[in-house]
């Protein structure tokens, strides 16, 4: 099991809930389509394949982010993606539905 949270970039375990209490950027790495189709409450959406010419949204890089997509495999290259630009505080929160219910 820990080769595959090391495969995904989920990295050690985190309290996802506690982290978007206080104020963790959901970010949901999905198309625009996809993302139409069902997302998490107030989550940002950036498609990875446009992250990088769009990381300037992600203002502030000491702000927690919480990447997601359908099943984390986006969500995982989005995280190499922000923290290859400067961003510290960066957890890959995986399939954004598991992460919903993680979330309430």
């Amino acid at each position: 099991m820990s080769f595959l949270r090391k495969l995904f970039g989920l990295g050690p375990k985190a309290d996802f809930k506690t982290l978007a209490e206080e104020g963790a950027i959901i970010l949901d790495v999905r198309t625009k389509g996809e993302f139409k189709q069902g997302h998490i409450k107030n989550a940002k959406n950036i498609p990875v394949e446009t992250l990088a010419s769009n990381i300037s949204q992600l203002r502030d890089k000491e702000k927690t982010i919480i990447t997601c997509c359908a099943s984390g495999m986006r969500s995982s290259r989005a995280k190499s993606i922000l923290k290859a630009n400067g961003y510290e505080n960066v957890f890959n929160g995986g399939a954004w539905t598991s992460l919903n219910r993680k979330l309430i």
